[in-house]
């Protein structure tokens, strides 16, 4: 027989104990404190065979969220799988500017219109949504892959938006946003990186882009302005290294007071600019 704190150390043996605990709590459908409180129990054969694959898959490299189904993002549990990029802490530094500047009447009064480019699982969109129940929030993606993850999560959450496939600006037409927000791929194509750790499992096409990275930026910034409503603002994710190209791009396109904001680890990691 084998006790739940049993099986925990033989699987430290391989894992961080958080991870552990993740794993195995996710088996069981509890809490790491009711684990904590249960250490003496007996693990049943199916549960601790489903463990012991869990254990062994992470081993392999394979990313904890994708063997949970989930990744936690601004306060709210996000369903992922292999389909999707696992979100990120940094990512919420676009979402709390994006709350600040809508916060602040930098955008148009009234229902925001506010784009999200490349959503993924959606915790981009969804979060806005959410945190700005004004807001008429747009979501696009070229996966229809990715855009079923997105779509549950949205239910799920009692969210309300529109999803659309596109390679992103393409599906939109003519349109135009008070707010343009986008994580896109921004790792060079050689980076070593993308063959290392969690990465390997994650989606190609959302990390990597271009020699240099900065193919699918160059685009979007190129085209926002043609969907920018006058004084929209466009909001990207980048590399801890693309700052200054990203804003010579930003200058180049038109856009004016373009603004630059650090992450929690003190990397320019977003950078923004607004159609004058």
């Amino acid at each position: 027989m084998t006790t739940l704190a049993a099986a925990l150390a033989a699987a430290r043996a391989k894992l961080p104990a958080s991870e552990a605990r993740l794993l195995l709590g996710h088996v069981l459908g509890r809490p790491a404190a009711w684990l904590i409180a249960h250490d003496d129990e007996v693990l049943g054969e199916a549960a601790l065979l489903s463990f012991a694959s869990l254990v062994a898959r992470r081993a392999g490299g394979e990313p904890v969220a994708y063997l949970i189904g989930q990744r936690e993002f601004f306060g709210r549990e996000f369903a992922v799988s292999p389909a999707v990029l696992i979100p990120r802490p940094e990512t919420e530094l676009l979402v709390d500017i994006a709350l600040a500047e809508v916060g602040a009447g930098k955008t148009a009064t009234g229902a925001v219109s506010i784009l999200d480019l490349g959503t993924g699982s959606g915790c981009l969109a969804i979060t806005l949504a959410l945190e700005i129940p004004q807001a008429q929030v747009t979501a696009v993606d070229a996966s229809a892959a990715a855009l079923n993850i997105a779509r549950g999560n949205a239910e799920r959450l009692g969210a309300q938006l529109r999803f659309l496939q596109s390679d992103w600006f393409a599906a939109l037409g003519s349109e135009r946003f008070d707010l343009i927000v986008t994580n896109p791929p921004y790792i060079a194509a050689s980076d070593p990186h993308l063959a290392a750790g969690d990465l390997r499992h994650e989606p190609q096409a959302a990390l990597a882009s271009g020699a240099d990275g900065l193919d699918a930026i160059r685009h979007i910034i190129t085209a926002a302005p043609a969907h920018l409503a006058p004084g929209g603002q466009l909001w990207l994710e980048h590399g801890y290294d693309q700052a200054e190209p990203v804003r010579e791009l930003l200058a180049a396109s038109g856009l004016v007071d373009i603004e630059q904001h650090r992450d929690i680890a003190g990397i320019v990691r977003v950078s923004g600019a607004r159609l004058s």
